[in-house]
């Protein structure tokens, strides 16, 4: 059984520290002798003198049959927290979007209420100035 191997994988060895690259190597090691000792007796050759049991077609498909469904099982888990992390992600970026809107809305609201207050600030001004040159003409008649 050959196994192909990635060029590179992106962002695993870099990113981890010892301990993690150790304990992540540990585990492909056990996932690596799981899959050999579960498919070992299809490696053993077919005895024809009869001394040991001949490894016929049945066998060999159940065997196959085997690492197929194991194969499906661990695929099928992955597959499923995958998806299951899609969908976490797309209802998070709709909260997200939906948030973005709330806060533009949030912005012009404030800034309509921002040039509201200044123009209140400056009539005001304007009122408090004219009144106090009326008050000061007042006084010096």
């Amino acid at each position: 059984m050959s196994v192909i191997r990635p060029d590179k994988i992106e962002g695993t060895e870099t990113e981890l520290d010892g301990g993690d690259l150790a304990a992540v190597s540990e585990v492909e090691a056990g996932i690596r002798d799981f899959v050999r000792n579960d498919i070992a007796y299809l490696r053993r050759p077919v005895s024809v003198t009869g001394s040991e049991p001949a490894v016929d077609g049945a066998a060999t498909d159940a065997a196959v049959t085997n690492v197929n469904s194991l194969i499906q099982r661990v695929a099928g888990t992955s597959l499923s927290e995958i998806e299951n992390l899609i969908a976490e992600l797309e209802s998070l970026r709709d909260v997200l979007h939906a948030e973005g809107q709330r806060v533009q809305r949030e912005i012009s609201s404030y800034a309509q209420l921002s040039q509201a207050a200044m123009k209140s600030t400056r009539m005001i001004a304007e009122n408090v100035t004219q009144w106090k040159r009326t008050a000061d003409g007042l006084r010096n008649s």
